[in-house]
Formats: C-alpha cells, structure tokens, sequence
C-alpha cells in the first residue's frame, strides 16, 4: 500500500502519465531485452499480482498465462522493452478484463516513485515542486465553471486531483455554484483520481452525513470507508437539482462519483455508459524501469453492494456525449419551471427553453419568406440586407435571429425578442416581447 505522505503524489504522477485504462504514455528510448531477463521480469509481475492483485484467482491466471507465452515462444521476437512490455500489458487485460490493468516501459516515471519513496527528502521534494507546477498549469483539471441563464451552474474538470494540492481550486468552483438551483457536473473527459477528492466535492451536495463509498484491499483485508465530510469550506449546494454528464470516456473515480450519486438518488446521469473500471490502482517497480498498475482494492457501494467493474454506470437519460449538455440543461430549465412558484420566474424559464429549442432546430426561410417581414411598424423598423432582416427602434440596428416561423431573437439585446402577426399571409403587427412577460404590440403603419 502506498504511504499516506506520498500518495497525493503518485495518485498525481499516474494521472500525469498514464493517458487511458491500460495505457502509459511515457515511452523513452527503450533497450532491447535478453530472455533472461524477460522470465525475470513475468515472474517479478506474477508475484506481485499474486500478493496484490484484488482476485487472488484472476491473478493466478494472469501469471499462468505470462509463463505460458513466455514458454511457448511468444514474447521471443520482442526485443525491445517497450514492445515487450505493450505485450505483456495486453495479455493481462485480455485475462483480466480489468481497464485499470497496466505494464509499461516507464524509467522517469519509476525514478520519480523511487525519489518520492527515498529518504532523500530533497529529491522528493523535486519531484513534488516539479508534479505541482504541472498541475498548476493544468488548473488541477478545472477547465471552466460557470452560471448559465436560468441561475444553473456548470462545471467541467478532467480529474479529481488530491484535496492536498487542488482542494483550494476545488473549494473556490463549488462556492461558485452554492446559490445556484440546479448543477450540471461534466465528467464526460473525467478519468479519475483521488478518492478524498471525490469525497470533498460530494460533500458540497449533501447537509446531513451520507456513507458514499467503501473501498476493500485483497492484501490488507482492509476495507477503508468514505463518508460525506462533516465541515466543508463554505456554503453547500444540498438543495440544487444535480446532473452529472457521462461518456464512454468517464472512468475510475469519475464513475465513482457518478455511481455513488445515483445510487443515492441525489442527481440525474445523463449521456453514455461509462468505462467500467471501478479497481483503485498502484504504481509498482518492476525490474527497475518497468511500471506495473495494480488493481489492488474494489468499491463497494453501500446501496447496491458491488459496483461498476466491467458494466460501467449507465445513464438515466441514454444520449451522444455530444448531444448530453444541451438535453441536460434543458431538463434543469424543464424542472425548475415546473417548481416555479413566482410568474416571473416561470416566464425567465420558459424564454431560455425557447431559445434553446431555436439553438436545436432553427427554422428555414426563403429571401422572398424573410421579404414579408419588412416594413414601418410605429417607431419600429424592420429592414431587408444580404439576406438577412434587420431591427430598429430609435437607435442602432440589430440583426434579427428566426426562432420558429414568426419569433425572432435580436443580437446583442439578450432580453428582447420580436413576434409578428400574420392576416391573410401578410404581418400586420411586430409585438416586442421582454423576458419578464410584458408584451408591447406595434401595428404595421407602412
């Protein structure tokens, strides 16, 4: 098991390195690999996926199989580590059936665990100095959080990285949402990270304590649980409507978090089913610059008492990644106009559905269609240019955007749009209608 003092650091150098379930990204220049040296390095595996593999019986016949293709001459014209080891990587999935499973020809990343598990302090405070400034960069994955129309929050980050380092960075995107109504948590470029930080973020959805997970290691027999934090900085978003977004690409923790929030029915799953890894891992050294990935512990949900591995979350609402922000914003604006006790808020609701449905499926119109718009309507004008319709009241003038057959939106003024009535297939009045309801009828007079 990995030390408390450093595993921040490691969960952050896997992250950093390995780019998908099974695959490491870090491939230097790599030696070729005598046979003596390629059985030294199957047994060294089989051994330890024996002593720490999560299915003692899986790992026993990880290790038969290694040995049987060593014995049978498979990994003979693989001389080269890398290649060697992308086969041996390979040959473990295909047994396991495990997307945390992993080998690779990894020097810098092994030097790196060697420097943080020494006791030079000074090397392995580099190395920390070096992983943080990365990081930084990276903005620990937060990507973007903001408040869409409607007072929905949105936030989009690719990893759990440790509360040691972005707990800071987490604390300011959830107080950022607090006082939104409903959330919209993207995790569909999420693939995992620390299970403290799953912890943390969860936290900000629940007020009262709420068991989320417990995690149980083959090689300890430990099961270590997680449970909502009883103190968070800041205020908690327990009230606002959740809805998390899913892809084939959400993993690991990212599922975690997807699953233990379902399971709980505290948020609507919207998009794909995930990846289906749900075996926390460690980083082992193998024959010095090789990398083994070991699934060495299971979730185990509290509610349904197993977990993802292999079946991954499926969604409550099954959409494209592509398609599940649009649809997942507008079942928020959906509920919350169906919640809506003030007709002002009802109607705020209603003007961002209609402008999302517009976005959706704007409609088509013809020069000669867009033609029997023009015209003098009071002190409001519409007027016809390369093939668009224009808008002006007394001031500067604004292109028009056609929401259905008779509804325009008005560029730049957010809070405006134009109706038309038609008689006798001719607009007869331009009705300027505002986001809080009020209506302002303008008979055609030329």
């Amino acid at each position: 098991m990995i030390r408390k003092s450093f595993r921040g650091a490691i969960a952050l150098l896997i992250l950093s390195v390995f780019t998908g379930p099974g695959v490491l990204a870090q491939v230097p220049t790599a030696p070729a690999l005598e046979a003596a040296a390629k059985q030294a390095i199957v047994e060294e595996i089989s051994g330890l996926l024996v002593k720490n593999y999560i299915f003692l019986e899986t790992a026993q016949k990880m290790a038969d199989a290694l040995r049987s293709r060593l014995k049978n001459g498979e990994f003979e014209k693989l001389s080269g580590a890398a290649e060697f080891a992308q086969s041996v990587s390979k040959t473990l999935t295909s047994i396991s059936k495990d997307g945390h499973i992993g080998f690779a020809f990894a020097p810098l990343m092994a030097a790196d665990i060697r420097r943080l598990a020494g006791q030079s302090e000074d090397e392995a405070r580099k190395v920390r100095e070096r992983q943080l400034i990365a990081a930084k960069r990276d903005n620990f994955g937060f990507r973007k959080v903001e408040r869409l129309p409607g007072n929905v929050g949105y936030i989009d980050f690719r990893m759990f990285a440790s509360p040691d380092r972005a707990g800071e960075t987490a604390v300011a995107a959830m107080n950022f949402l607090a006082y939104c109504d409903a959330v919209i948590v993207d995790l569909r470029q999420n693939g995992g990270g620390d299970p403290a930080q799953i912890q943390l973020i969860s936290s900000y959805f629940f007020d009262a304590p709420v068991h989320l997970n417990d995690l149980y290691a083959r090689a300890t027999d430990r099961t270590e649980n997680y449970w909502t934090l009883p103190f968070v900085p800041g205020p908690r978003a327990s009230g606002a409507d959740l809805y998390i977004l899913t892809s084939s690409r959400t993993f690991s923790g990212a599922e975690e978090f997807t699953y233990n929030m379902k399971n709980l029915k505290r948020a609507v799953v919207i998009g794909e089913t995930t990846g289906g890894g749900a075996h926390p891992t460690e980083p082992m050294i193998v024959a010095k610059d090789f990398i083994l990935r070991v699934p060495f512990a299971r979730a185990i949900n509290p509610v349904s008492r197993t977990n993802w591995e292999g079946t991954g979350v499926v969604p409550d609402v099954a959409v494209p990644a592509a398609e599940a922000f649009d649809r997942a914003y507008a079942i928020a604006l959906e509920k919350l106009a169906s919640k809506a006790g003030e007709p002002e808020r009802k109607s705020e609701f209603e003007w961002i559905l209609a402008g999302l449905k517009a976005q959706a499926d704007p409609p088509r119109f013809s020069e000669a269609d867009l033609r029997t718009f023009v015209g003098v309507y009071g002190e409001r004008k519409v007027t016809f240019e390369n093939g668009r319709l224009f808008y002006q009241r007394t001031g500067p003038v604004f292109k028009m955007i056609p929401m259905t057959k008779t509804l325009f939106a008005v560029e730049g003024l957010d809070d405006f749009r134009v109706e038309f009535v038609f008689r006798d297939g001719k607009a007869v009045e331009l009705v300027g209608i505002y986001s809080d309801g009020e209506r302002q009828p303008s008979p055609r007079t030329k």
